[in-house]
């Protein structure tokens, strides 16, 4: 993976983080127990969380599409999104990214894949959002200083 120099920065893709965190949450989970049993209610549940993880997703990567601009935070950004989805949110992809997460760990049942959602989104936030914030506001100033202010950063 090549990183631009013009870019956050961000030395692993954040789907494998969330991939690789669900795959040892789901792995540990032989050994620590299961979330509960298995029906209706947690198959309605993930289905959900996972529809709306997916739309989330989708709407975010249409709107980056849309303006002409890189998705991936270790290529050069060369527009501010902030229109669309991103409107609600600064970080659609990384909030659709969790639900997609957290619906797979219901669908599968690892209690352990569930308690280890918020330690990955705390590094989510602190390695791969904190980076990007920095770049953003230098590359566009004043403008993503306003964004800030208007839009939350998950929701």
């Amino acid at each position: 993976m090549r990183v631009d120099e013009d870019s956050a920065k961000i030395g692993v893709p954040p789907p494998l983080l969330y991939l690789g965190t669900l795959l040892i949450g789901v792995a540990i989970t032989g050994a620590t127990g299961r979330l509960g049993p298995d029906g209706a209610i947690s198959y309605l549940t993930a289905g959900a969380l996972l529809l709306l993880g997916v739309a989330t997703i989708a709407a975010a990567t249409i709107r980056f599409g849309r303006a002409h601009t890189e998705a991936r935070p270790w290529r050069t950004t060369t527009t501010l999104v902030t229109s669309g989805i991103y409107r609600f949110t600064r970080n659609p992809m990384y909030l659709g990214m969790a639900l997609v997460y957290a619906a797979i760990a219901v669908l599968l049942n690892s209690f352990t894949a569930v308690l280890l959602l918020p330690v990955l989104i705390l590094i989510v936030q602190t390695q791969v959002i904190a980076r990007e914030e920095r770049y953003l506001a230098g590359k566009f100033g004043a403008d993503y200083a306003a964004y800030r202010q208007r839009v939350a950063r998950w929701f």
